[in-house]
């Protein structure tokens, strides 16, 4: 995974960037299985969680296509058309595959849509709307 992202230690959710271009990027995932990862709660890990995993693909493509800056932090301005088809992922054996295309980019913010799957199976989609404060 990129160093570009900002989260570090347990929270640098996704294993590696498996491919992306100037639109759209698509990573791998295996700490959904982790015991010890930190968005659990309760001994398992909700699939509202794979809106985090698809925030930080955004981030990563964010970095790999910004010209060897690093990607600012941002904050989420919204969600849309949220869709979950697993109550869980923890339980998923199959490495998470987790994609996002840009529908708009801008400096200070930006509007992706994002897929997390395994196995070839949809378990969460949506649309994000990024804003980066200024100053950041």
């Amino acid at each position: 995974m990129t160093p570009l992202v900002p989260h570090a230690g347990k929270m640098r959710l996704l294993d590696r960037v498996v491919a992306h271009d100037a639109d759209s990027i698509a990573c791998a995932a295996v700490s959904h299985r982790d015991a010890d990862n930190p968005l659990r709660r309760d001994g398992m890990l909700p699939a509202v969680c794979g809106v985090e995993y698809a925030l930080q693909a955004v981030a990563a493509h964010g970095a790999l296509t910004g010209g060897g800056e690093a990607q600012k932090p941002g904050y989420l301005a919204s969600l849309r058309g949220v869709a979950m088809h697993a109550s869980r992922l923890d339980d998923i054996m199959d490495e998470l595959r987790v994609e996002a295309r840009a529908l708009s980019r801008a400096a200070r913010g930006f509007v992706y849509v994002f897929e997390v799957s395994a196995g070839g199976v949809v378990l969460l989609s949506g649309q994000a709307a990024i804003i980066i404060p200024e100053g950041a």
